[in-house]
């Protein structure tokens, strides 16, 4: 019996994980460049009362075995890194990346970070940063008189100037790529950092090397697909009430037992 509610205890981690990660995804169904995460699950080890194939007798073997599973567990949650929708905000320090690729991000402490939100500003340098003030790599900086600022899918930034028609290149948007993005390591703040997992960052300009475009005055929604979520919140909420309908089954199981060893 202990044996049981231990198999259940791993189910209802489990079922209490994918409820976790699901109300995750809801909460940031409105952040910019939010990926969706998904756990996965392993079963655990087998217990062996009968191996298949062992000798049933000294000329037979046994068809197939006796193996009693002892449970569940989380094995990794997983970003689902499809595209999110671009939508259109009016604001040209904005930007999207529509394909591969994540936006270079100088953090505090000297280290790359990397982010697919593109809701970017200018600081009072005139450098372009993201919402925490953190410069954009490699650095761009837009001239106080700039009377407009157009920056290309292929990652050019140039400006107008007052009394002057033709536009001049002032910078370069440059993307990094990775062989593993799902082995980067979420920072909060819609940054994340590069692992051994993930692989080194391969920069380059956008639409060169499998990288996207860069759309500008766009931002790239959350790809959450909340009907789907609400889905499979009730599946989760389900397996859980299963689980703990099972533990009081064999909790009652074992109160006759209780009763009956103390009735003897």
């Amino acid at each position: 019996m202990n044996h049981a509610l231990d198999t259940i205890a791993t189910g209802l981690q489990a079922s209490q994980t994918m409820m976790n990660t699901i109300a995750d995804n809801l909460s940031n169904v409105n952040t910019t460049g939010f990926k969706s995460e998904t756990p996965e699950f392993q079963s655990l080890l087998y217990q062996d009362g009968i191996q298949p194939g062992a000798n049933s007798t000294g000329t037979t073997v046994y068809p197939s075995g006796l193996e009693v599973g002892t449970g569940v567990k989380v094995a990794s949650i997983k970003d689902t890194l499809t595209q999110g929708t671009l939508t259109s905000t009016g604001n040209p320090m904005d930007l999207a990346i529509n394909g591969n690729g994540y936006f270079q991000i100088l953090q505090p402490n000297g280290q790359t970070a990397y982010t697919r939100d593109g809701s970017f500003q200018l600081n009072q340098s005139g450098q372009l940063v993201n919402s925490s003030g953190y410069q954009v790599l490699p650095s761009v900086t837009i001239p106080a008189n700039a009377t407009s600022v157009t920056i290309g899918t292929d990652g050019t930034v140039s400006i107008t100037s007052p009394g002057s028609s033709a536009a001049t290149q002032v910078g370069q948007i440059q993307l990094a790529n990775f062989v593993n993005p799902q082995g980067l390591q979420p920072l909060g703040g819609n940054l994340f950092a590069s692992t051994t997992s993930s692989g080194t960052a391969i920069a380059g300009a956008p639409q060169s090397n499998g990288l996207g475009s860069v759309n500008q005055s766009y931002l790239e929604s959350s790809n959450v697909d909340v009907v789907q979520a609400m889905v499979n919140m009730i599946s989760a909420e389900r397996a859980y009430q299963l689980g703990t309908q099972a533990a009081s089954a064999i909790d009652n199981q074992l109160n006759y037992l209780a009763q009956a060893a103390a009735g003897a």
